[in-house]
C-alpha cells in the first residue's frame, strides 16, 4: 500500500488497518514456522506496510 493511499484514510481506518495487518503478519509467521508458507516475500511486504501505517499515524500525532 502506498503512503499516499494511507494519507487519505481516517485515523480510525488506519487503526483498523494496522490491527488487521498485524494479525495477518502473525498468521504468516505461524505458517512459516510450520513450513506451509511458500512466499516469504509476503511477510516482507506486510512488514513494510505495517511500518508505513505506523509512520503515517506518528506523523499525524506530531502535527497535532
Amino acid at each position: 500500500m502506498k503512503a499516499a493511499e494511507l494519507n487519505e484514510k481516517s485515523q480510525a481506518e488506519l487503526a483498523e488497518l494496522l490491527e488487521n495487518s498485524r494479525k495477518e503478519y502473525f498468521r504468516l509467521k505461524m505458517r512459516k514456522a510450520s513450513g506451509q508458507l511458500e512466499k516469504v516475500s509476503d511477510m516482507v511486504k506486510l512488514r513494510k506496510d505495517i511500518a508505513r501505517i505506523n509512520t503515517v499515524i506518528r506523523e499525524r500525532e506530531l502535527r497535532g
